[in-house]
């Protein structure tokens, strides 16, 4: 349901000198605009939020008699982004204070205005770690997958990245950032595989895994260097294992395979995905 908010303003003259004041207008999101914070609200929700485009958005409001053009629609997202600029300013800025972000990219369609197809662009996340007093994620919008995007928005962070094996991120390491392999990438090669054609060698690959989850479920809530300790004693002797079978497996299948490309995709970033074993702020 929607209303209409009617804002009176009072209107004084001085006796005197007849000099006319009036109160003034509720500060707005969108100066002098009509739509108010909860319209705007519920549009950017409805958008970005629950995936609702704004033409549906159009129809929606016109089958409740609200007739509002899609291009005011697109226009009051467009000044709704310039007033939040600031917060995902402080945000950026807030996340990049830990010593330890995660990094990861998805694809989204884009539909350049003029063009009769859409292309891919990309959404890009930064969150702080498990083990930090802030939860926060910050989205970072690109039009391409290049790394240039990354390294725009880390800028001279040096930290450690949690990331997964995009070429993108390697200049950072580069310059400073240290890889931290995300063990959740690893496993879900193995687990694909396994759901797709029942591979023995990813499921013994996954108990492994599941090994190493587990002492991470032991430590949680334990402080980073208890938790350093117990990973040196429980997981580092399995982890150990997991890469002398992954070596050995290696040589046992078939150059291409798909198996083949699971093994190689954790053996050649397993320096990346076992630092976490002597850092206890660094997830797993």
């Amino acid at each position: 349901m929607f209303t209409v908010e009617r804002h009176i303003r009072g209107k004084w003259v001085c006796d005197q000198c007849e000099t006319l004041i009036q109160a003034p207008v509720p500060a707005q999101v969108i100066d002098k605009g009509s739509p108010t914070a909860g319209l705007l609200a519920h549009i950017m929700v409805a958008k970005f939020a629950d995936h609702l485009p704004l033409y549906r958005q159009e129809k929606i409001f016109g089958r409740a008699g609200l007739p509002i053009a899609r291009s005011t629609l697109v226009l009051w997202a467009g000044d709704c982004g310039v007033q939040l600029q600031p917060l995902v300013d402080a945000l950026r800025e807030a996340v990049l204070t830990y010593g330890v972000v995660h990094a990861d990219e998805t694809p989204v369609q884009m539909l350049t205005p003029g063009a009769k197809k859409t292309h891919r662009a990309y959404v890009w996340a930064y969150a702080t770690s498990q083990f930090s007093n802030l939860a926060a994620v910050v989205y970072d919008f690109s039009p391409s997958r290049a790394g240039e995007h990354a390294r725009a928005f880390l800028g001279s962070w040096d930290g450690k990245l949690v990331c997964d094996d995009f070429a993108g991120y390697k200049a950072g390491f580069e310059l400073g950032v240290t890889e931290i392999g995300c063990m959740a990438h690893a496993r879900r090669k193995f687990f694909d595989l396994h759901a797709t054609n029942k591979s023995q060698v990813a499921e013994k690959a996954l108990h492994y895994i599941a090994v190493l989850y587990e002492v991470e479920r032991e430590v949680r809530e334990l402080e980073p260097g208890d938790r350093q300790r117990i990973r040196q004693e429980k997981a580092a002797p399995i982890a150990d294992a997991l890469h002398t079978w992954m070596i050995a497996q290696r040589q046992l299948v078939p150059e291409g395979s798909a198996i083949a490309k699971a093994l190689d995709y954790s053996l050649k970033r397993w320096a990346a995905l076992s630092r976490y074993l002597d850092d206890g702020a660094v997830p797993i």
